[in-house]
């Protein structure tokens, strides 16, 4: 008993101790103020343990692998040489972007912005025509793949690397929403419409005008009350994107259980140890462990025995995940990925955080040097619109008018279109002198008044739906958005690690590129310009390249290699082409497990 009694009485006091240990104000070990002090000037420092793990991501603790090559390059376009890198620690998605996910997406755009601008519901529209094929009966899984309930876990297809990416900014504020309603900082408004919705930007910048409640946190500078969250506080997540190139492949390979005190048994092929694709485990030996087209015509394996049981997409939970909990990262659905494509990235490449694709941007600001406000109206790319109807640009061989031409008879087009084109055109023009001028919101008025005009155009136009798509395809910024811009040369003088926004072709495609040991190179395509890559004509290489990686339901074996690389325009979309998102993780590389 007296021991016992010692024994509480300890306790108490060490509960005492550790009281008071927290209610004392701490240091700083530089200058010996105290922090979170208000006669001191308020600066604040938070407690903080470690970033907490966003809904639907894994850890995906980082390191040194070599990415690349795992197989034999039988295409022979020597892209993907092996190279050591290093990939920092970050989230991934356990498994794909879901049918139902993609749906409570259009969902909320609908019931925020159906209404009033329409254009970017239309906008995030997948393409379920991909489904569509000359010679195959597959119209069912058009009218049903995305929407009905069978399906809702399956991995939504028929999206672009550009809807892929606006996915990734919505969710990235409906999470960091739903944590500061959790907290109990903000109240649960279901009523937001146009550029009233939660943006994290807007928020962060005090120039979201939603409705808080009273619990906001302490602001401890001298006559301060109360404040908003700031990033310094750390309740926000960071941002929801796609993974980069490297990212995905370290990923997908799963590594973590395949090391043995820095020393890696085995370079895997897939996302699993072996050369074959059926799995040794004793309760399911000899089946697939992903899903592919094992041959011609075999998708699924013969009726009783079914291989991979999957004739298209499988569930995003089938089959079993590889070391880091990642479920089909080899088959099911290939999945977009961040990077901008090259062949002969893997030589330019840095070793830390390999990327391609970095275009350097701000907030605008006002004269007084703050924040602009946040957007009411939709920014267009006007440039991109003009040249996709022209057909210049990137669109030098694909242009609208062009198109319209060629499928007319004797490439004459019809007077009534052509009228329409003319009126829309003025409008873009208009557009681009405005908003190098500077008068953004006029800029996006023409747009508007181009759309009015388009849907106002007589029922025999049968080219005002497909121009009505074409031109929402253009939005890069939406109502409730800070708007950003590129940085400029001249504010980069002085610096030595970057100077212009674009650097997507950096070291391949761009002018200091082309030069040789006798000087700038005088080569030069057909048309006379001097790009590396002679966009449609002999390659299909430009800055809207963007990778896809991993194998799918319809690829053979050899694609389910994390190495394999392949590319399509940002702009398209196919039957087998999904994502997943990725979030950098912040400080420590292995966090709490």
């Amino acid at each position: 008993m007296i021991r016992s009694k010692n024994f509480l009485g300890f306790i108490g006091f060490f509960a005492i101790l550790l009281l008071a240990s927290a209610c004392a104000k701490d240091q700083s070990p530089t200058t010996g103020w105290a922090y979170n002090d208000r006669k001191n000037g308020g600066f604040e420092v938070v407690p903080y343990e470690e970033q907490e793990t966003g809904p639907g991501l894994v850890l995906i603790e980082g390191g040194t692998f070599t990415m690349g090559r795992t197989e034999q390059d039988v295409n022979y376009e020597w892209d993907n040489q092996p190279r050591r890198v290093t990939v920092s620690s970050f989230y991934m998605d356990q498994t794909e972007v879901r049918n139902i996910d993609y749906l409570e997406y259009l969902y909320w755009l609908n019931r925020v912005y159906k209404l009033d601008y329409p254009r970017i519901v239309q906008k995030a529209l997948p393409d379920t025509l991909v489904w569509r094929s000359e010679l195959a009966y597959n119209e069912p899984l058009t009218e049903l793949y995305l929407r009905h309930p069978a399906y809702r876990d399956y991995p939504v297809v028929g999206v672009n690397w550009l809807q892929a990416t606006d996915y990734c900014k919505w969710r990235t504020d409906r999470v960091n929403e739903y944590i500061l309603i959790t907290y109990g900082i903000l109240k649960h408004y279901t009523g937001q419409t146009n550029d009233d919705h939660f943006n994290s930007d807007s928020y962060l910048a005090n120039k979201y005008t939603g409705e808080e409640t009273n619990r906001q946190l302490i602001d401890l500078s001298p006559n301060g009350q109360t404040r908003r969250p700031r990033m310094e506080d750390g309740i926000l997540l960071p941002r929801y994107r796609l993974p980069t190139e490297a990212e995905w492949e370290f990923a997908a390979l799963g590594l973590i259980g395949n090391t043995l005190y820095e020393r890696v048994v085995e370079r895997r092929l897939y996302p699993w140890n072996g050369h074959i694709a059926r799995t040794d485990a004793p309760s399911n030996y000899g089946d697939f462990v992903a899903n592919f087209r094992r041959g011609r015509g075999d998708y699924m394996g013969v009726a009783g025995s079914l291989n991979d049981a999957a004739s298209i997409p499988a569930p995003v939970y089938a089959y079993w995940p590889n070391d880091y909990g990642l479920y089909n990262m080899a088959g099911n659905v290939a999945e977009w990925v961040m990077d901008v494509y090259r062949p002969l990235s893997f030589e330019d490449f840095d070793d830390f955080n390999s990327f391609r694709g970095n275009v350097y941007k701000t907030f605008v600001r006002d004269n007084a040097g703050a924040i602009d406000d946040k957007l009411t109206y939709i920014i267009y790319d006007y440039q991109g619109i003009s040249d996709w109807l022209l057909g210049e640009g990137a669109y030098a061989d694909n242009g609208y008018m062009d198109k319209l031409k060629g499928r007319s008879p004797g490439g004459v087009v019809d007077p009534r279109e052509d009228e329409l084109l003319q009126k829309v055109l003025k409008n873009v023009e208009t557009a681009i002198t405005m908003n190098n001028d500077r008068k953004y919101e006029e800029a996006s008025e023409q747009i508007e008044d181009a759309l009015i005009t388009i849907d106002g155009a007589p029922e025999a136009v049968e080219i005002a739906n497909e121009l009505l798509k074409g031109i929402s395809d253009f939005i890069v910024a939406t109502p409730g958005e800070l708007r950003k811009r590129e940085v400029t040369i001249e504010e980069n003088l002085e610096r030595r690690n970057y100077r212009k926004a674009n650097n997507i072709n950096y070291l391949d495609g761009d002018y200091a590129s082309n030069y040789t040991s006798d000087g700038w190179s005088n080569w030069q395509n057909d048309d006379g310009s001097k790009s590396m890559y002679d966009y449609s004509v002999t390659s299909m290489i430009n800055d809207k390249a963007r990778v896809y990686k991993g194998g799918s339901w319809r690829d053979g074996q050899y694609w389910l290699s994390p190495g394999a690389r392949r590319f399509l325009d940002e702009t398209q979309e196919t039957d087998f082409i999904g994502f997943r998102c990725a979030m950098t993780r912040v400080g420590s590389p292995i966090g709490n497990y």
